[in-house]
C-alpha cells in the first residue's frame, strides 16, 4: 500500500508540473527564456563583429573611427 501511495504522489507531482508548464505562466516563462537567449546571442555576435572589425582595421592600418567625429 505504501508503494501505491508513493507512486500516486509522484504521479500527482508530475501532472501538476506539466500543467504549470503548459499554462499561460509556463508559456510566459518559456518565451522569456527564449528571448533572453536570443538577446545574449545577439550581444555575442555584436561583440564578435566589433572585435573582428578592430582586427581588420589593425591589419589594414586604418585608424578606428572616433566616437563623435566623422
Amino acid at each position: 500500500m505504501g508503494i501505491g501511495v508513493a507512486i500516486g504522489v509522484i504521479a500527482f507531482r508530475k501532472v501538476t508540473e506539466a500543467q504549470a508548464n503548459i499554462g499561460p505562466d509556463g508559456l510566459n516563462r518559456a518565451v522569456g527564456r527564449l528571448a533572453d537567449g536570443l538577446f545574449d546571442f545577439a550581444d555575442a555576435v555584436r561583440a564578435g563583429m566589433h572585435e573582428r572589425e578592430a582586427d581588420l582595421r589593425s591589419a589594414l592600418g586604418i585608424d578606428a573611427p572616433d566616437s563623435g567625429k566623422r
